[in-house]
């Protein structure tokens, strides 16, 4: 298989979560790459990410507001401005209808991105119905913001961005190449999600060092697997989409 690698930098680039987080572990090094170079970069999150929690007495309502300044801090931590836009469909509920595509196809238009990144839908045996219906609704918001025929009571001109990056995928053909810098900022924009580290990163205790390196360990290992795809010391791996 052929391995592209590095697109130009685009000046906009909309990424498209499930939940808070799952944009920083499937794009946060490349994200912040592009920021530094330029690029404004927006976060689309579908779900409140209410269920983000082990603990059965969690305030959902409370986590729920706490998931969000979270999310708005990692994306500063890759160099955005805070720009998130919250869906706010209920965490583990999510549909991939027409009331969700009409959403993401607005700001598709409104925001007018040259990279979409999300969800690769097509993952065999994914477990998480959220990750598989925000994948699908990227893929469909895309057609359906490009059309002029679709929606057009939103009152935007269509878009067509240039590319889809679509992370999580099994057989990835592109790498986007991670340096340094925009691994320490992935990471730190990870961090920034404390309200997950004992039910996603396995930090039981956030004070415990060891626990943090682990983990830090763990994102490395993943960059230097995806980045041996194209024989870079480290990397965010994507199927690729052009011609959308």
């Amino acid at each position: 298989m052929t391995v592209s690698v590095d697109l130009p930098v685009p000046r906009r680039a909309l990424a498209i979560g499930a939940h808070p987080d799952d944009i920083e572990f499937g794009a946060g090094s490349t994200l912040a790459k592009w920021a530094a170079e330029g690029c404004r970069i927006f976060h689309l999150i579908c779900t409140d990410g209410a269920k983000g929690s082990w603990d059965p007495d969690e305030d959902t309502a409370r986590l729920v507001a706490l998931r969000q300044d979270e999310q708005r801090a990692a994306s500063r931590a890759l160099g955005g401005d805070g720009d998130v836009i919250f869906l706010g469909w209920p965490d583990g509920e999510l549909e991939s209808g027409l009331r969700q595509r009409w959403e993401v196809a607005y700001w598709l238009r409104k925001l007018r991105p040259d990279v979409v990144l999300g969800h690769d839908p097509w993952r065999r045996y994914r477990l998480h119905p959220d990750h598989r219906n925000a994948g699908f609704l990227a893929t469909d918001g895309i057609v359906a913001a490009r059309d002029p025929h679709f929606f057009p009571e939103q009152g935007e001109p269509p878009h067509r961005p240039e590319t889809l990056l679509l992370w999580e995928a099994e057989e990835p053909d592109h790498v986007e190449s991670a340096v340094d810098r925009t691994i320490a900022a992935k990471i730190e924009a990870l961090l920034a999600h404390r309200s997950q580290f004992r039910s996603t990163m396995r930090i039981e205790d956030p004070d415990a060092g060891a626990e943090i390196d682990a983990f830090r360990a763990r994102v490395l290992s993943r960059l230097a697997d995806h980045g041996a795809r194209a024989g870079l010391a480290s990397g965010e791996g994507f199927k690729i989409m052009r011609d959308l």
